[in-house]
């Protein structure tokens, strides 16, 4: 049975859908079968596989709101073992109607039931909010990623999102756990990245993901080009070090 986790962390700019796509499709080349689940209204993991968003016929709203069946929803990426359910701008809009629906939060539980069997492994990207689909997101995972940019409000931020993940952890899911955190966008040659990476050692040590994320001109391209760093340029600092990241993920859970 797949392993189903959240990409999460409420502050917007801090690589959270990069990591998601590079670890997703990393996953897939290490010979998983990866589902990514786009939850973002912005749709920023979708075009990263190279799926057009005009194109779309059904997409993670039709599971939410929709009644859609999943399998109907699901698209397989050119990428080796990875396969996508795409998300479109009106998902915007659904965070209101899961307000008035009881057990909205769930939604996405019961969709990602039915092909939990299928997949080693279900990366959902969440909104960068603390909202109703991040909430169904917390709700159907086993565990949560939170990546990190290295700055003094991204750990104002870490704490806010760790009691969010306790309160959904006693509210609705048991089971969840934050299985790492990622310092993304990291340079070794500015104090302060070595400031907040020492913070965090001191404070979350057991839960730091030993590779962190340079800052790289590939990862920064590739989603131009629709494609993960590793398909972009396989040879790149980006891509080595998701590689990595994949190889402790799957080593932890």
């Amino acid at each position: 049975m797949g392993k189903i986790i959240s990409f999460a962390n409420q502050k917007g700019g801090v690589g959270k859908t990069t990591s998601a796509v590079n670890i997703a499709a990393s996953l897939g080349i290490l010979g998983y079968n990866v589902l990514l689940v786009d939850l973002d209204p912005q749709g920023n993991s979708t075009s990263g596989v190279g799926i057009s968003k005009k194109s779309l016929k059904y997409s993670v709203q039709d599971l939410l709101v929709g009644g859609s069946d999943i399998q109907d929803v699901i698209i397989k990426t050119r990428f080796q073992n990875l396969y996508v359910v795409p998300s479109i701008i009106s998902l915007a809009g659904v965070e209101f109607q899961l307000f008035d629906e009881e057990d909205s939060h769930i939604e996405l539980k019961k969709a990602l039931l039915n092909v939990k069997d299928y997949y080693d492994y279900i990366i959902i990207d969440c909104p960068p909010s603390l909202g109703m689909l991040t909430i169904n997101a917390l709700s159907a995972s086993d565990g949560v990623i939170i990546p990190m940019q290295c700055e003094f409000y991204a750990l104002e931020g870490l704490s806010q999102l760790m009691i969010t993940v306790s309160r959904i952890k006693n509210l609705y899911n048991s089971k969840l756990t934050v299985i790492g955190i990622l310092v993304t966008m990291y340079n070794k040659r500015l104090l302060l990245s070595m400031q907040v990476l020492a913070e965090l050692n001191k404070h979350y040590q057991d839960k730091l993901f030993k590779t962190t994320i340079s800052r790289n001109v590939k990862l920064s391209e590739a989603p131009g080009f629709g494609m993960p760093v590793y398909y972009h340029d396989k040879s790149s600092k980006g891509a080595a070090e998701y590689l990595e990241v994949a190889k402790e993920l799957a080593a932890r859970i």
